[in-house]
């Protein structure tokens, strides 16, 4: 990231880059981060879940129907005078509830994150925005990287050979996204039958 200009951007990033040298970075570069808290940052996850979350005014909701199912996300934020993460200004909870319309089974997964953007300066909608932008990108990307190309289970590990892997798998991906390819392991399996339809997507055949 050092060649791009980061001056007044916000970063968002799940909980393996909730990092203090990458918030210094971030931050030293002109840029707010909104990072992801899990059990890997157990005294700041812990401290930020202990918040009185309940007695906090909501900051945002937002009602959708996508997927066969039913989605309610509540944002909420609480400023910060001291938080052992470079700038960190405030901690945010993300509650969301999804019910499936054909089973009715309900689920309730509680996110939290911390942000270097101070209190008022950016809206409720914004910050939640912001974090379904991130969770947009891990579901198109990252979870067709684990589920469909099994990329955890990968024996390719020496060098520089995992990161040409993923930008293989992230190019065959976009490739087929640019077709207009929702399914990926259907277009995977598709593309495996005829040694051209590779090539076609490429643009590298008539």
């Amino acid at each position: 990231m050092d060649t791009i200009d980061l001056t007044g951007t916000a970063i968002t990033a799940d909980a393996l880059h909730t990092q203090h040298a990458h918030g210094t970075y971030l931050r030293e570069r002109g840029a707010h981060y909104i990072a992801q808290l899990k059990a890997n940052h157990p005294t700041l996850f812990d401290r930020v879940r202990r918040l009185p979350w309940p007695a906090i005014t909501l900051d945002h909701y937002e009602r959708t129907r996508a997927h066969h199912r039913h989605e309610i996300r509540r944002l909420k934020t609480a400023a910060f005078a001291h938080i052992d993460y470079p700038e960190a200004r405030q901690a945010l909870q993300v509650v969301c509830r999804k019910q499936d319309f054909t089973s009715g089974k309900l689920t309730i997964e509680r996110v939290y994150l911390i942000t270097s953007v101070p209190p008022g300066a950016a809206s409720g909608a914004q910050l939640a925005g912001w974090i379904r932008g991130h969770w947009k990108i891990e579901n198109l990307l990252h979870h067709v990287r684990d589920r469909t190309f099994r990329e955890d289970d990968s024996k390719i590990c020496t060098g520089q050979l995992p990161c040409v892997m993923a930008g293989l798998r992230n190019l065959a991906i976009s490739v087929h996204r640019q077709d207009g390819r929702t399914n990926i392991a259907a277009a995977l399996r598709e593309a495996a039958r005829d040694r051209n339809r590779p090539l076609t997507a490429l643009g590298l055949t008539g």
